[in-house]
This record gives C-alpha cells, structure tokens and sequence, in this order.
C-alpha cells in the first residue's frame, strides 16, 4: 500500500469523491502541515495552527500516483490561492503532501503539466508531510452521514467512477 495526503478545500467532499475508487483502500480526514499539536476544527478554520484540511489517501501500490492526480485535479482549481468554492482561508488551501520522496518527481511533473492547461499560476501546495492529525470522528465520512452537506464538489462527480 501506498500512502498520499490531498488538500482540497473542504475534506468532506474530497473523502467522499476519493471513496469511489476501488483501488483506494483508507481515507481518514484531517488536519496537515501546521503548527500545533493535536488542532481541533474550529482553531483550523478560523487559520491559528497553520494546518490544511486534508484528506489522507492508502492506496494500492499497483496504481499510478499520477493517476490518481488526475482525479484530484479534476475536483479542485488548482490556481485558486486559500479558496475551493464557498471556503476560503489558508486552512482551505490546496496542497499535495508525499511521505515518500520517490513521489516528489511525479508530482512536480504532474503540476508542470497541469499549468500548460492555465494562464493563471497554479498554486497548488507540494510540500513532504510534516505532520497530519485525525479530525474530530464526526468529520469522518461526514457526507455519508449529511447527504445534504455543502461542498464545492459536485454531486454527481461522488459517483462518477463507480
């Protein structure tokens, strides 16, 4: 198995859309590469621990990590700075964060190709991960839980590859 960690906006929505796929095998929510220790919901959106809402992503090692990059650029506009539709604040941020530095390459060529496709900079975070914490259970498969929940995605993109 092989582990990636997607910011996106909102991570309700990116759980949801990332739960689809077959090959995807674990999806926890929560809180990257901020500040504090052990952050809870409300100090991530209201910015004071520096964090990502993120969305940690176990995968088959028989996948490709480009494409399973292709689906997440599919979600997200990826030359918004802080802001995935109606959220927006650094903690919205969009970010791609590896564990494994063998990931970095196909990342960055990845990005490289998705700018050919913008006149705007794409500004998408790619960082190694420095930290992550699970978000409060109640966050966990929200959307599963809150059919009627907001999210910048999309309904129909939530079962678009099943």
């Amino acid at each position: 198995m092989k582990t990636i960690y997607l910011a996106g906006g909102c991570f309700w929505g990116m759980q949801m859309f990332f739960d689809q796929f077959s090959f995807v095998k674990e999806t926890r929510v929560g809180y990257a590469n901020g500040f504090v220790e052990n952050p809870n919901y409300k100090d991530v959106k209201a910015q004071k621990t520096g964090h990502a809402e993120t969305l940690k992503i176990v995968y088959e090692d028989n996948v490709n990590l480009d494409e399973l990059l292709n689906f997440y650029f599919e979600v997200i506009d990826p030359t918004s700075l802080n802001r995935q539709g109606e959220d927006q604040g650094s903690s919205y941020r969009t970010g791609i964060y590896y564990e494994d530095i063998k990931d970095l390459p196909i990342i960055e060529n990845k990005i490289r190709e998705i700018q050919k496709q913008y006149n705007k900079p794409v500004v998408v975070e790619v960082d190694k991960l420095h930290n992550f914490y699970d978000a409060e259970e109640y966050h966990q498969k929200y959307l599963e839980k809150n059919p009627n929940g907001y999210c910048h995605i999309p309904k129909e993109y939530m079962t678009k590859y099943k």
